[in-house]
């Protein structure tokens, strides 16, 4: 499968499981593909969707916390208004950020 294809599709996948959700994707659609891409290499690499800002040790059981979305996301977005890989960023953040620029 092409990366094009493969990352549409991962695309797809997440747009699912972020719809209704408290956060969203990161608005620079630059930096969305790029770190879908790097997904994808992992996925080519290691197996899975590992997200691309956290280290694969190669233990299958340790590194399924690291999937995206991998287990840290949730705390991240409540804590930083973003995940550490900057895919997703949270709602208020967006409102927040758009406020500032008026």
């Amino acid at each position: 499968m092409e990366l094009r294809d493969e990352k549409a599709r991962l695309r797809t996948r997440l747009e699912q499981y972020v719809e209704g959700q408290s956060f969203q994707f990161n608005r620079q659609p630059g930096d969305v593909d790029e770190i879908l891409g790097a997904m994808v290499k992992r996925r080519e690499r290691f197996g899975a969707y590992y997200c691309p800002c956290r280290v694969v040790s190669g233990d299958k059981e340790k590194d399924k916390n690291i999937i995206c979305p991998c287990v840290y996301h949730l705390d991240e977005l409540r804590k930083q208004g973003t995940c550490r890989c900057r895919l997703f960023v949270s709602r208020e953040r967006k409102t927040a950020d758009a406020n500032k620029a008026h």
